[in-house]
């Protein structure tokens, strides 16, 4: 009676198993067929796809991406015959057409009962694959025109990904294509959107090399280190960035910020130093290093680091303004120490050495507003403290005065 009930059983399981394999077989037929049903193609292997039968058989996962591969190619031919089309279907065809296929191919990558592992369907897909592959770049770009950033990252993610794709190893697509750093930063940006910051470093890290957009690249990075508390890689990035792109202020500032919040000014100083021996003449590195020292208020030291970024370039604008800056700095700090009275025999040195600190001052904001005229905020205030202080009148002060007032409203 067991043996009998086994029986059944088996040839239940053999029929189920049978009726799988047939819906794959008829799924294709349907997509291949001069009129084609699609609806039902994608039903019947869509259940194939869930059944313990046939989900983990590479044919079921290879018929499913030639079944997307046939509606990509039904509405590429309504295109091409200006017929209507939809976009957006065409390309989430192919969208899917590439998951089954990755699918299918990591199947087959599943050594036999005999230890042995043959591709039936690789050579094919990955031909496929690369052909159809610049389409994920449209699909993804129409998507985030439309403010869909997790469609677009599905597509700018899915196009990055494929360049080191096992089914594609042979190709070297990653040492070879050209616009894989560009893509890899609309991934990471479309995921900062949707505030996917682990993707948002995955697709960063990949693009912090780009031409173009290298420097915002990293900065989404840090941002997405930022975002997960992940303090230590925050800060690496941040000195990566500050060496790498030494014109984005992002950087520079971000770090400053976190140095001067956490009071690890000797880490600053030490992270100046390091930069400063691998290009002793590079003035943003000389002026990082003043920057830092000021924000220690050891201004001589400052001073020092900003007079050696100017003789590297003499137009560093914000060497200038810092240094004046370090030396109206001094001149408040002495004043505000001074515990000597008027009529004290001392009090006129002292003064002349507090006059000393603003006359020294003077030409450094005043060659920042012959640099940089416009950028007020660099010179306008400490100059107009200068000529106060100086006792500097006319026309002179008066304009700078009016200048102060303006900025005030």
């Amino acid at each position: 009676m067991k043996r009998v009930l086994l029986s059944i059983v088996l040839l239940l399981a053999a029929g189920f198993s049978f009726a799988q394999e047939k819906n794959v077989k008829e799924a294709k037929s349907l997509a291949d067929a001069v009129k084609p049903n699609f609806t039902e193609a994608e039903k019947l292997i869509g259940e194939a796809l869930e059944n313990p039968e046939t989900k983990n058989q590479a044919n079921t996962w290879n018929v499913a991406g030639l079944i997307q591969k046939s509606i990509n190619a039904n509405e590429m031919k309504n295109a091409y015959l200006r017929q209507p089309y939809d976009t957006l279907k065409a390309y989430n065809s192919l969208y899917k057409m590439f998951g089954y296929f990755l699918k299918c191919d990591e199947l087959e990558q599943v050594p036999n009962e005999k230890g042995k592992v043959k591709f039936k369907f690789r050579k094919g897909n990955a031909s496929t694959i690369k052909t159809e592959r610049v389409n994920l770049i449209n699909g993804g770009s129409q998507y985030y025109n439309m403010g869909k950033n997790k469609e677009a990252l599905n597509f700018f993610g899915m196009y990055v990904d494929l360049a080191n794709a096992p089914i594609l190893q042979e190709e070297q697509i990653a040492a070879k294509d050209t616009l894989l750093s560009t893509i890899a930063f609309y991934a990471s940006l479309s995921a900062t959107r949707m505030n996917d910051y682990p993707n948002a470093i995955k697709y960063g890290l990949l693009a912090k090399k780009d031409k173009e957009n290298g420097s915002s690249a990293m900065q989404l990075v840090a941002e997405g280190y930022k975002a997960l508390k992940d303090t230590a890689n925050w800060v690496n990035t941040l000195k990566e960035g500050i060496q790498s792109y030494t014109d984005n202020n992002y950087f520079f500032g971000h770090l400053i910020d976190f140095y001067s919040n956490t009071n690890k000014f000797d880490d600053a100083n030490t992270f100046a130093d390091q930069m400063i021996a691998k290009d002793p003449k590079n003035p943003f590195f000389l002026y990082v290093k003043g920057y830092i020292s000021q924000s220690m208020k050891n201004y001589e030291k400052a001073i020092e680091y900003y007079k050696k970024t100017i003789e590297v370039d003499p137009k560093y604008t914000e060497a200038y303004s810092n240094m004046g800056l370090a030396y109206l700095s001094q001149a408040i700090d002495y004043e505000s120490n001074l515990k000597i009275e008027f009529n004290d025999p001392k009090y006129k040195s002292e003064q002349a050495k507090i006059k000393k600190f603003y006359e020294d001052a003077k030409p450094y904001y005043e060659k920042t507003r012959e640099l940089k005229p416009d950028s007020k905020d660099l010179w306008l205030s400490g100059l107009y403290t200068i000529y106060y202080k100086l006792g500097i009148g006319g026309p002179e002060f008066e304009a700078l005065a009016k200048e102060v007032e303006a900025q005030g409203k």
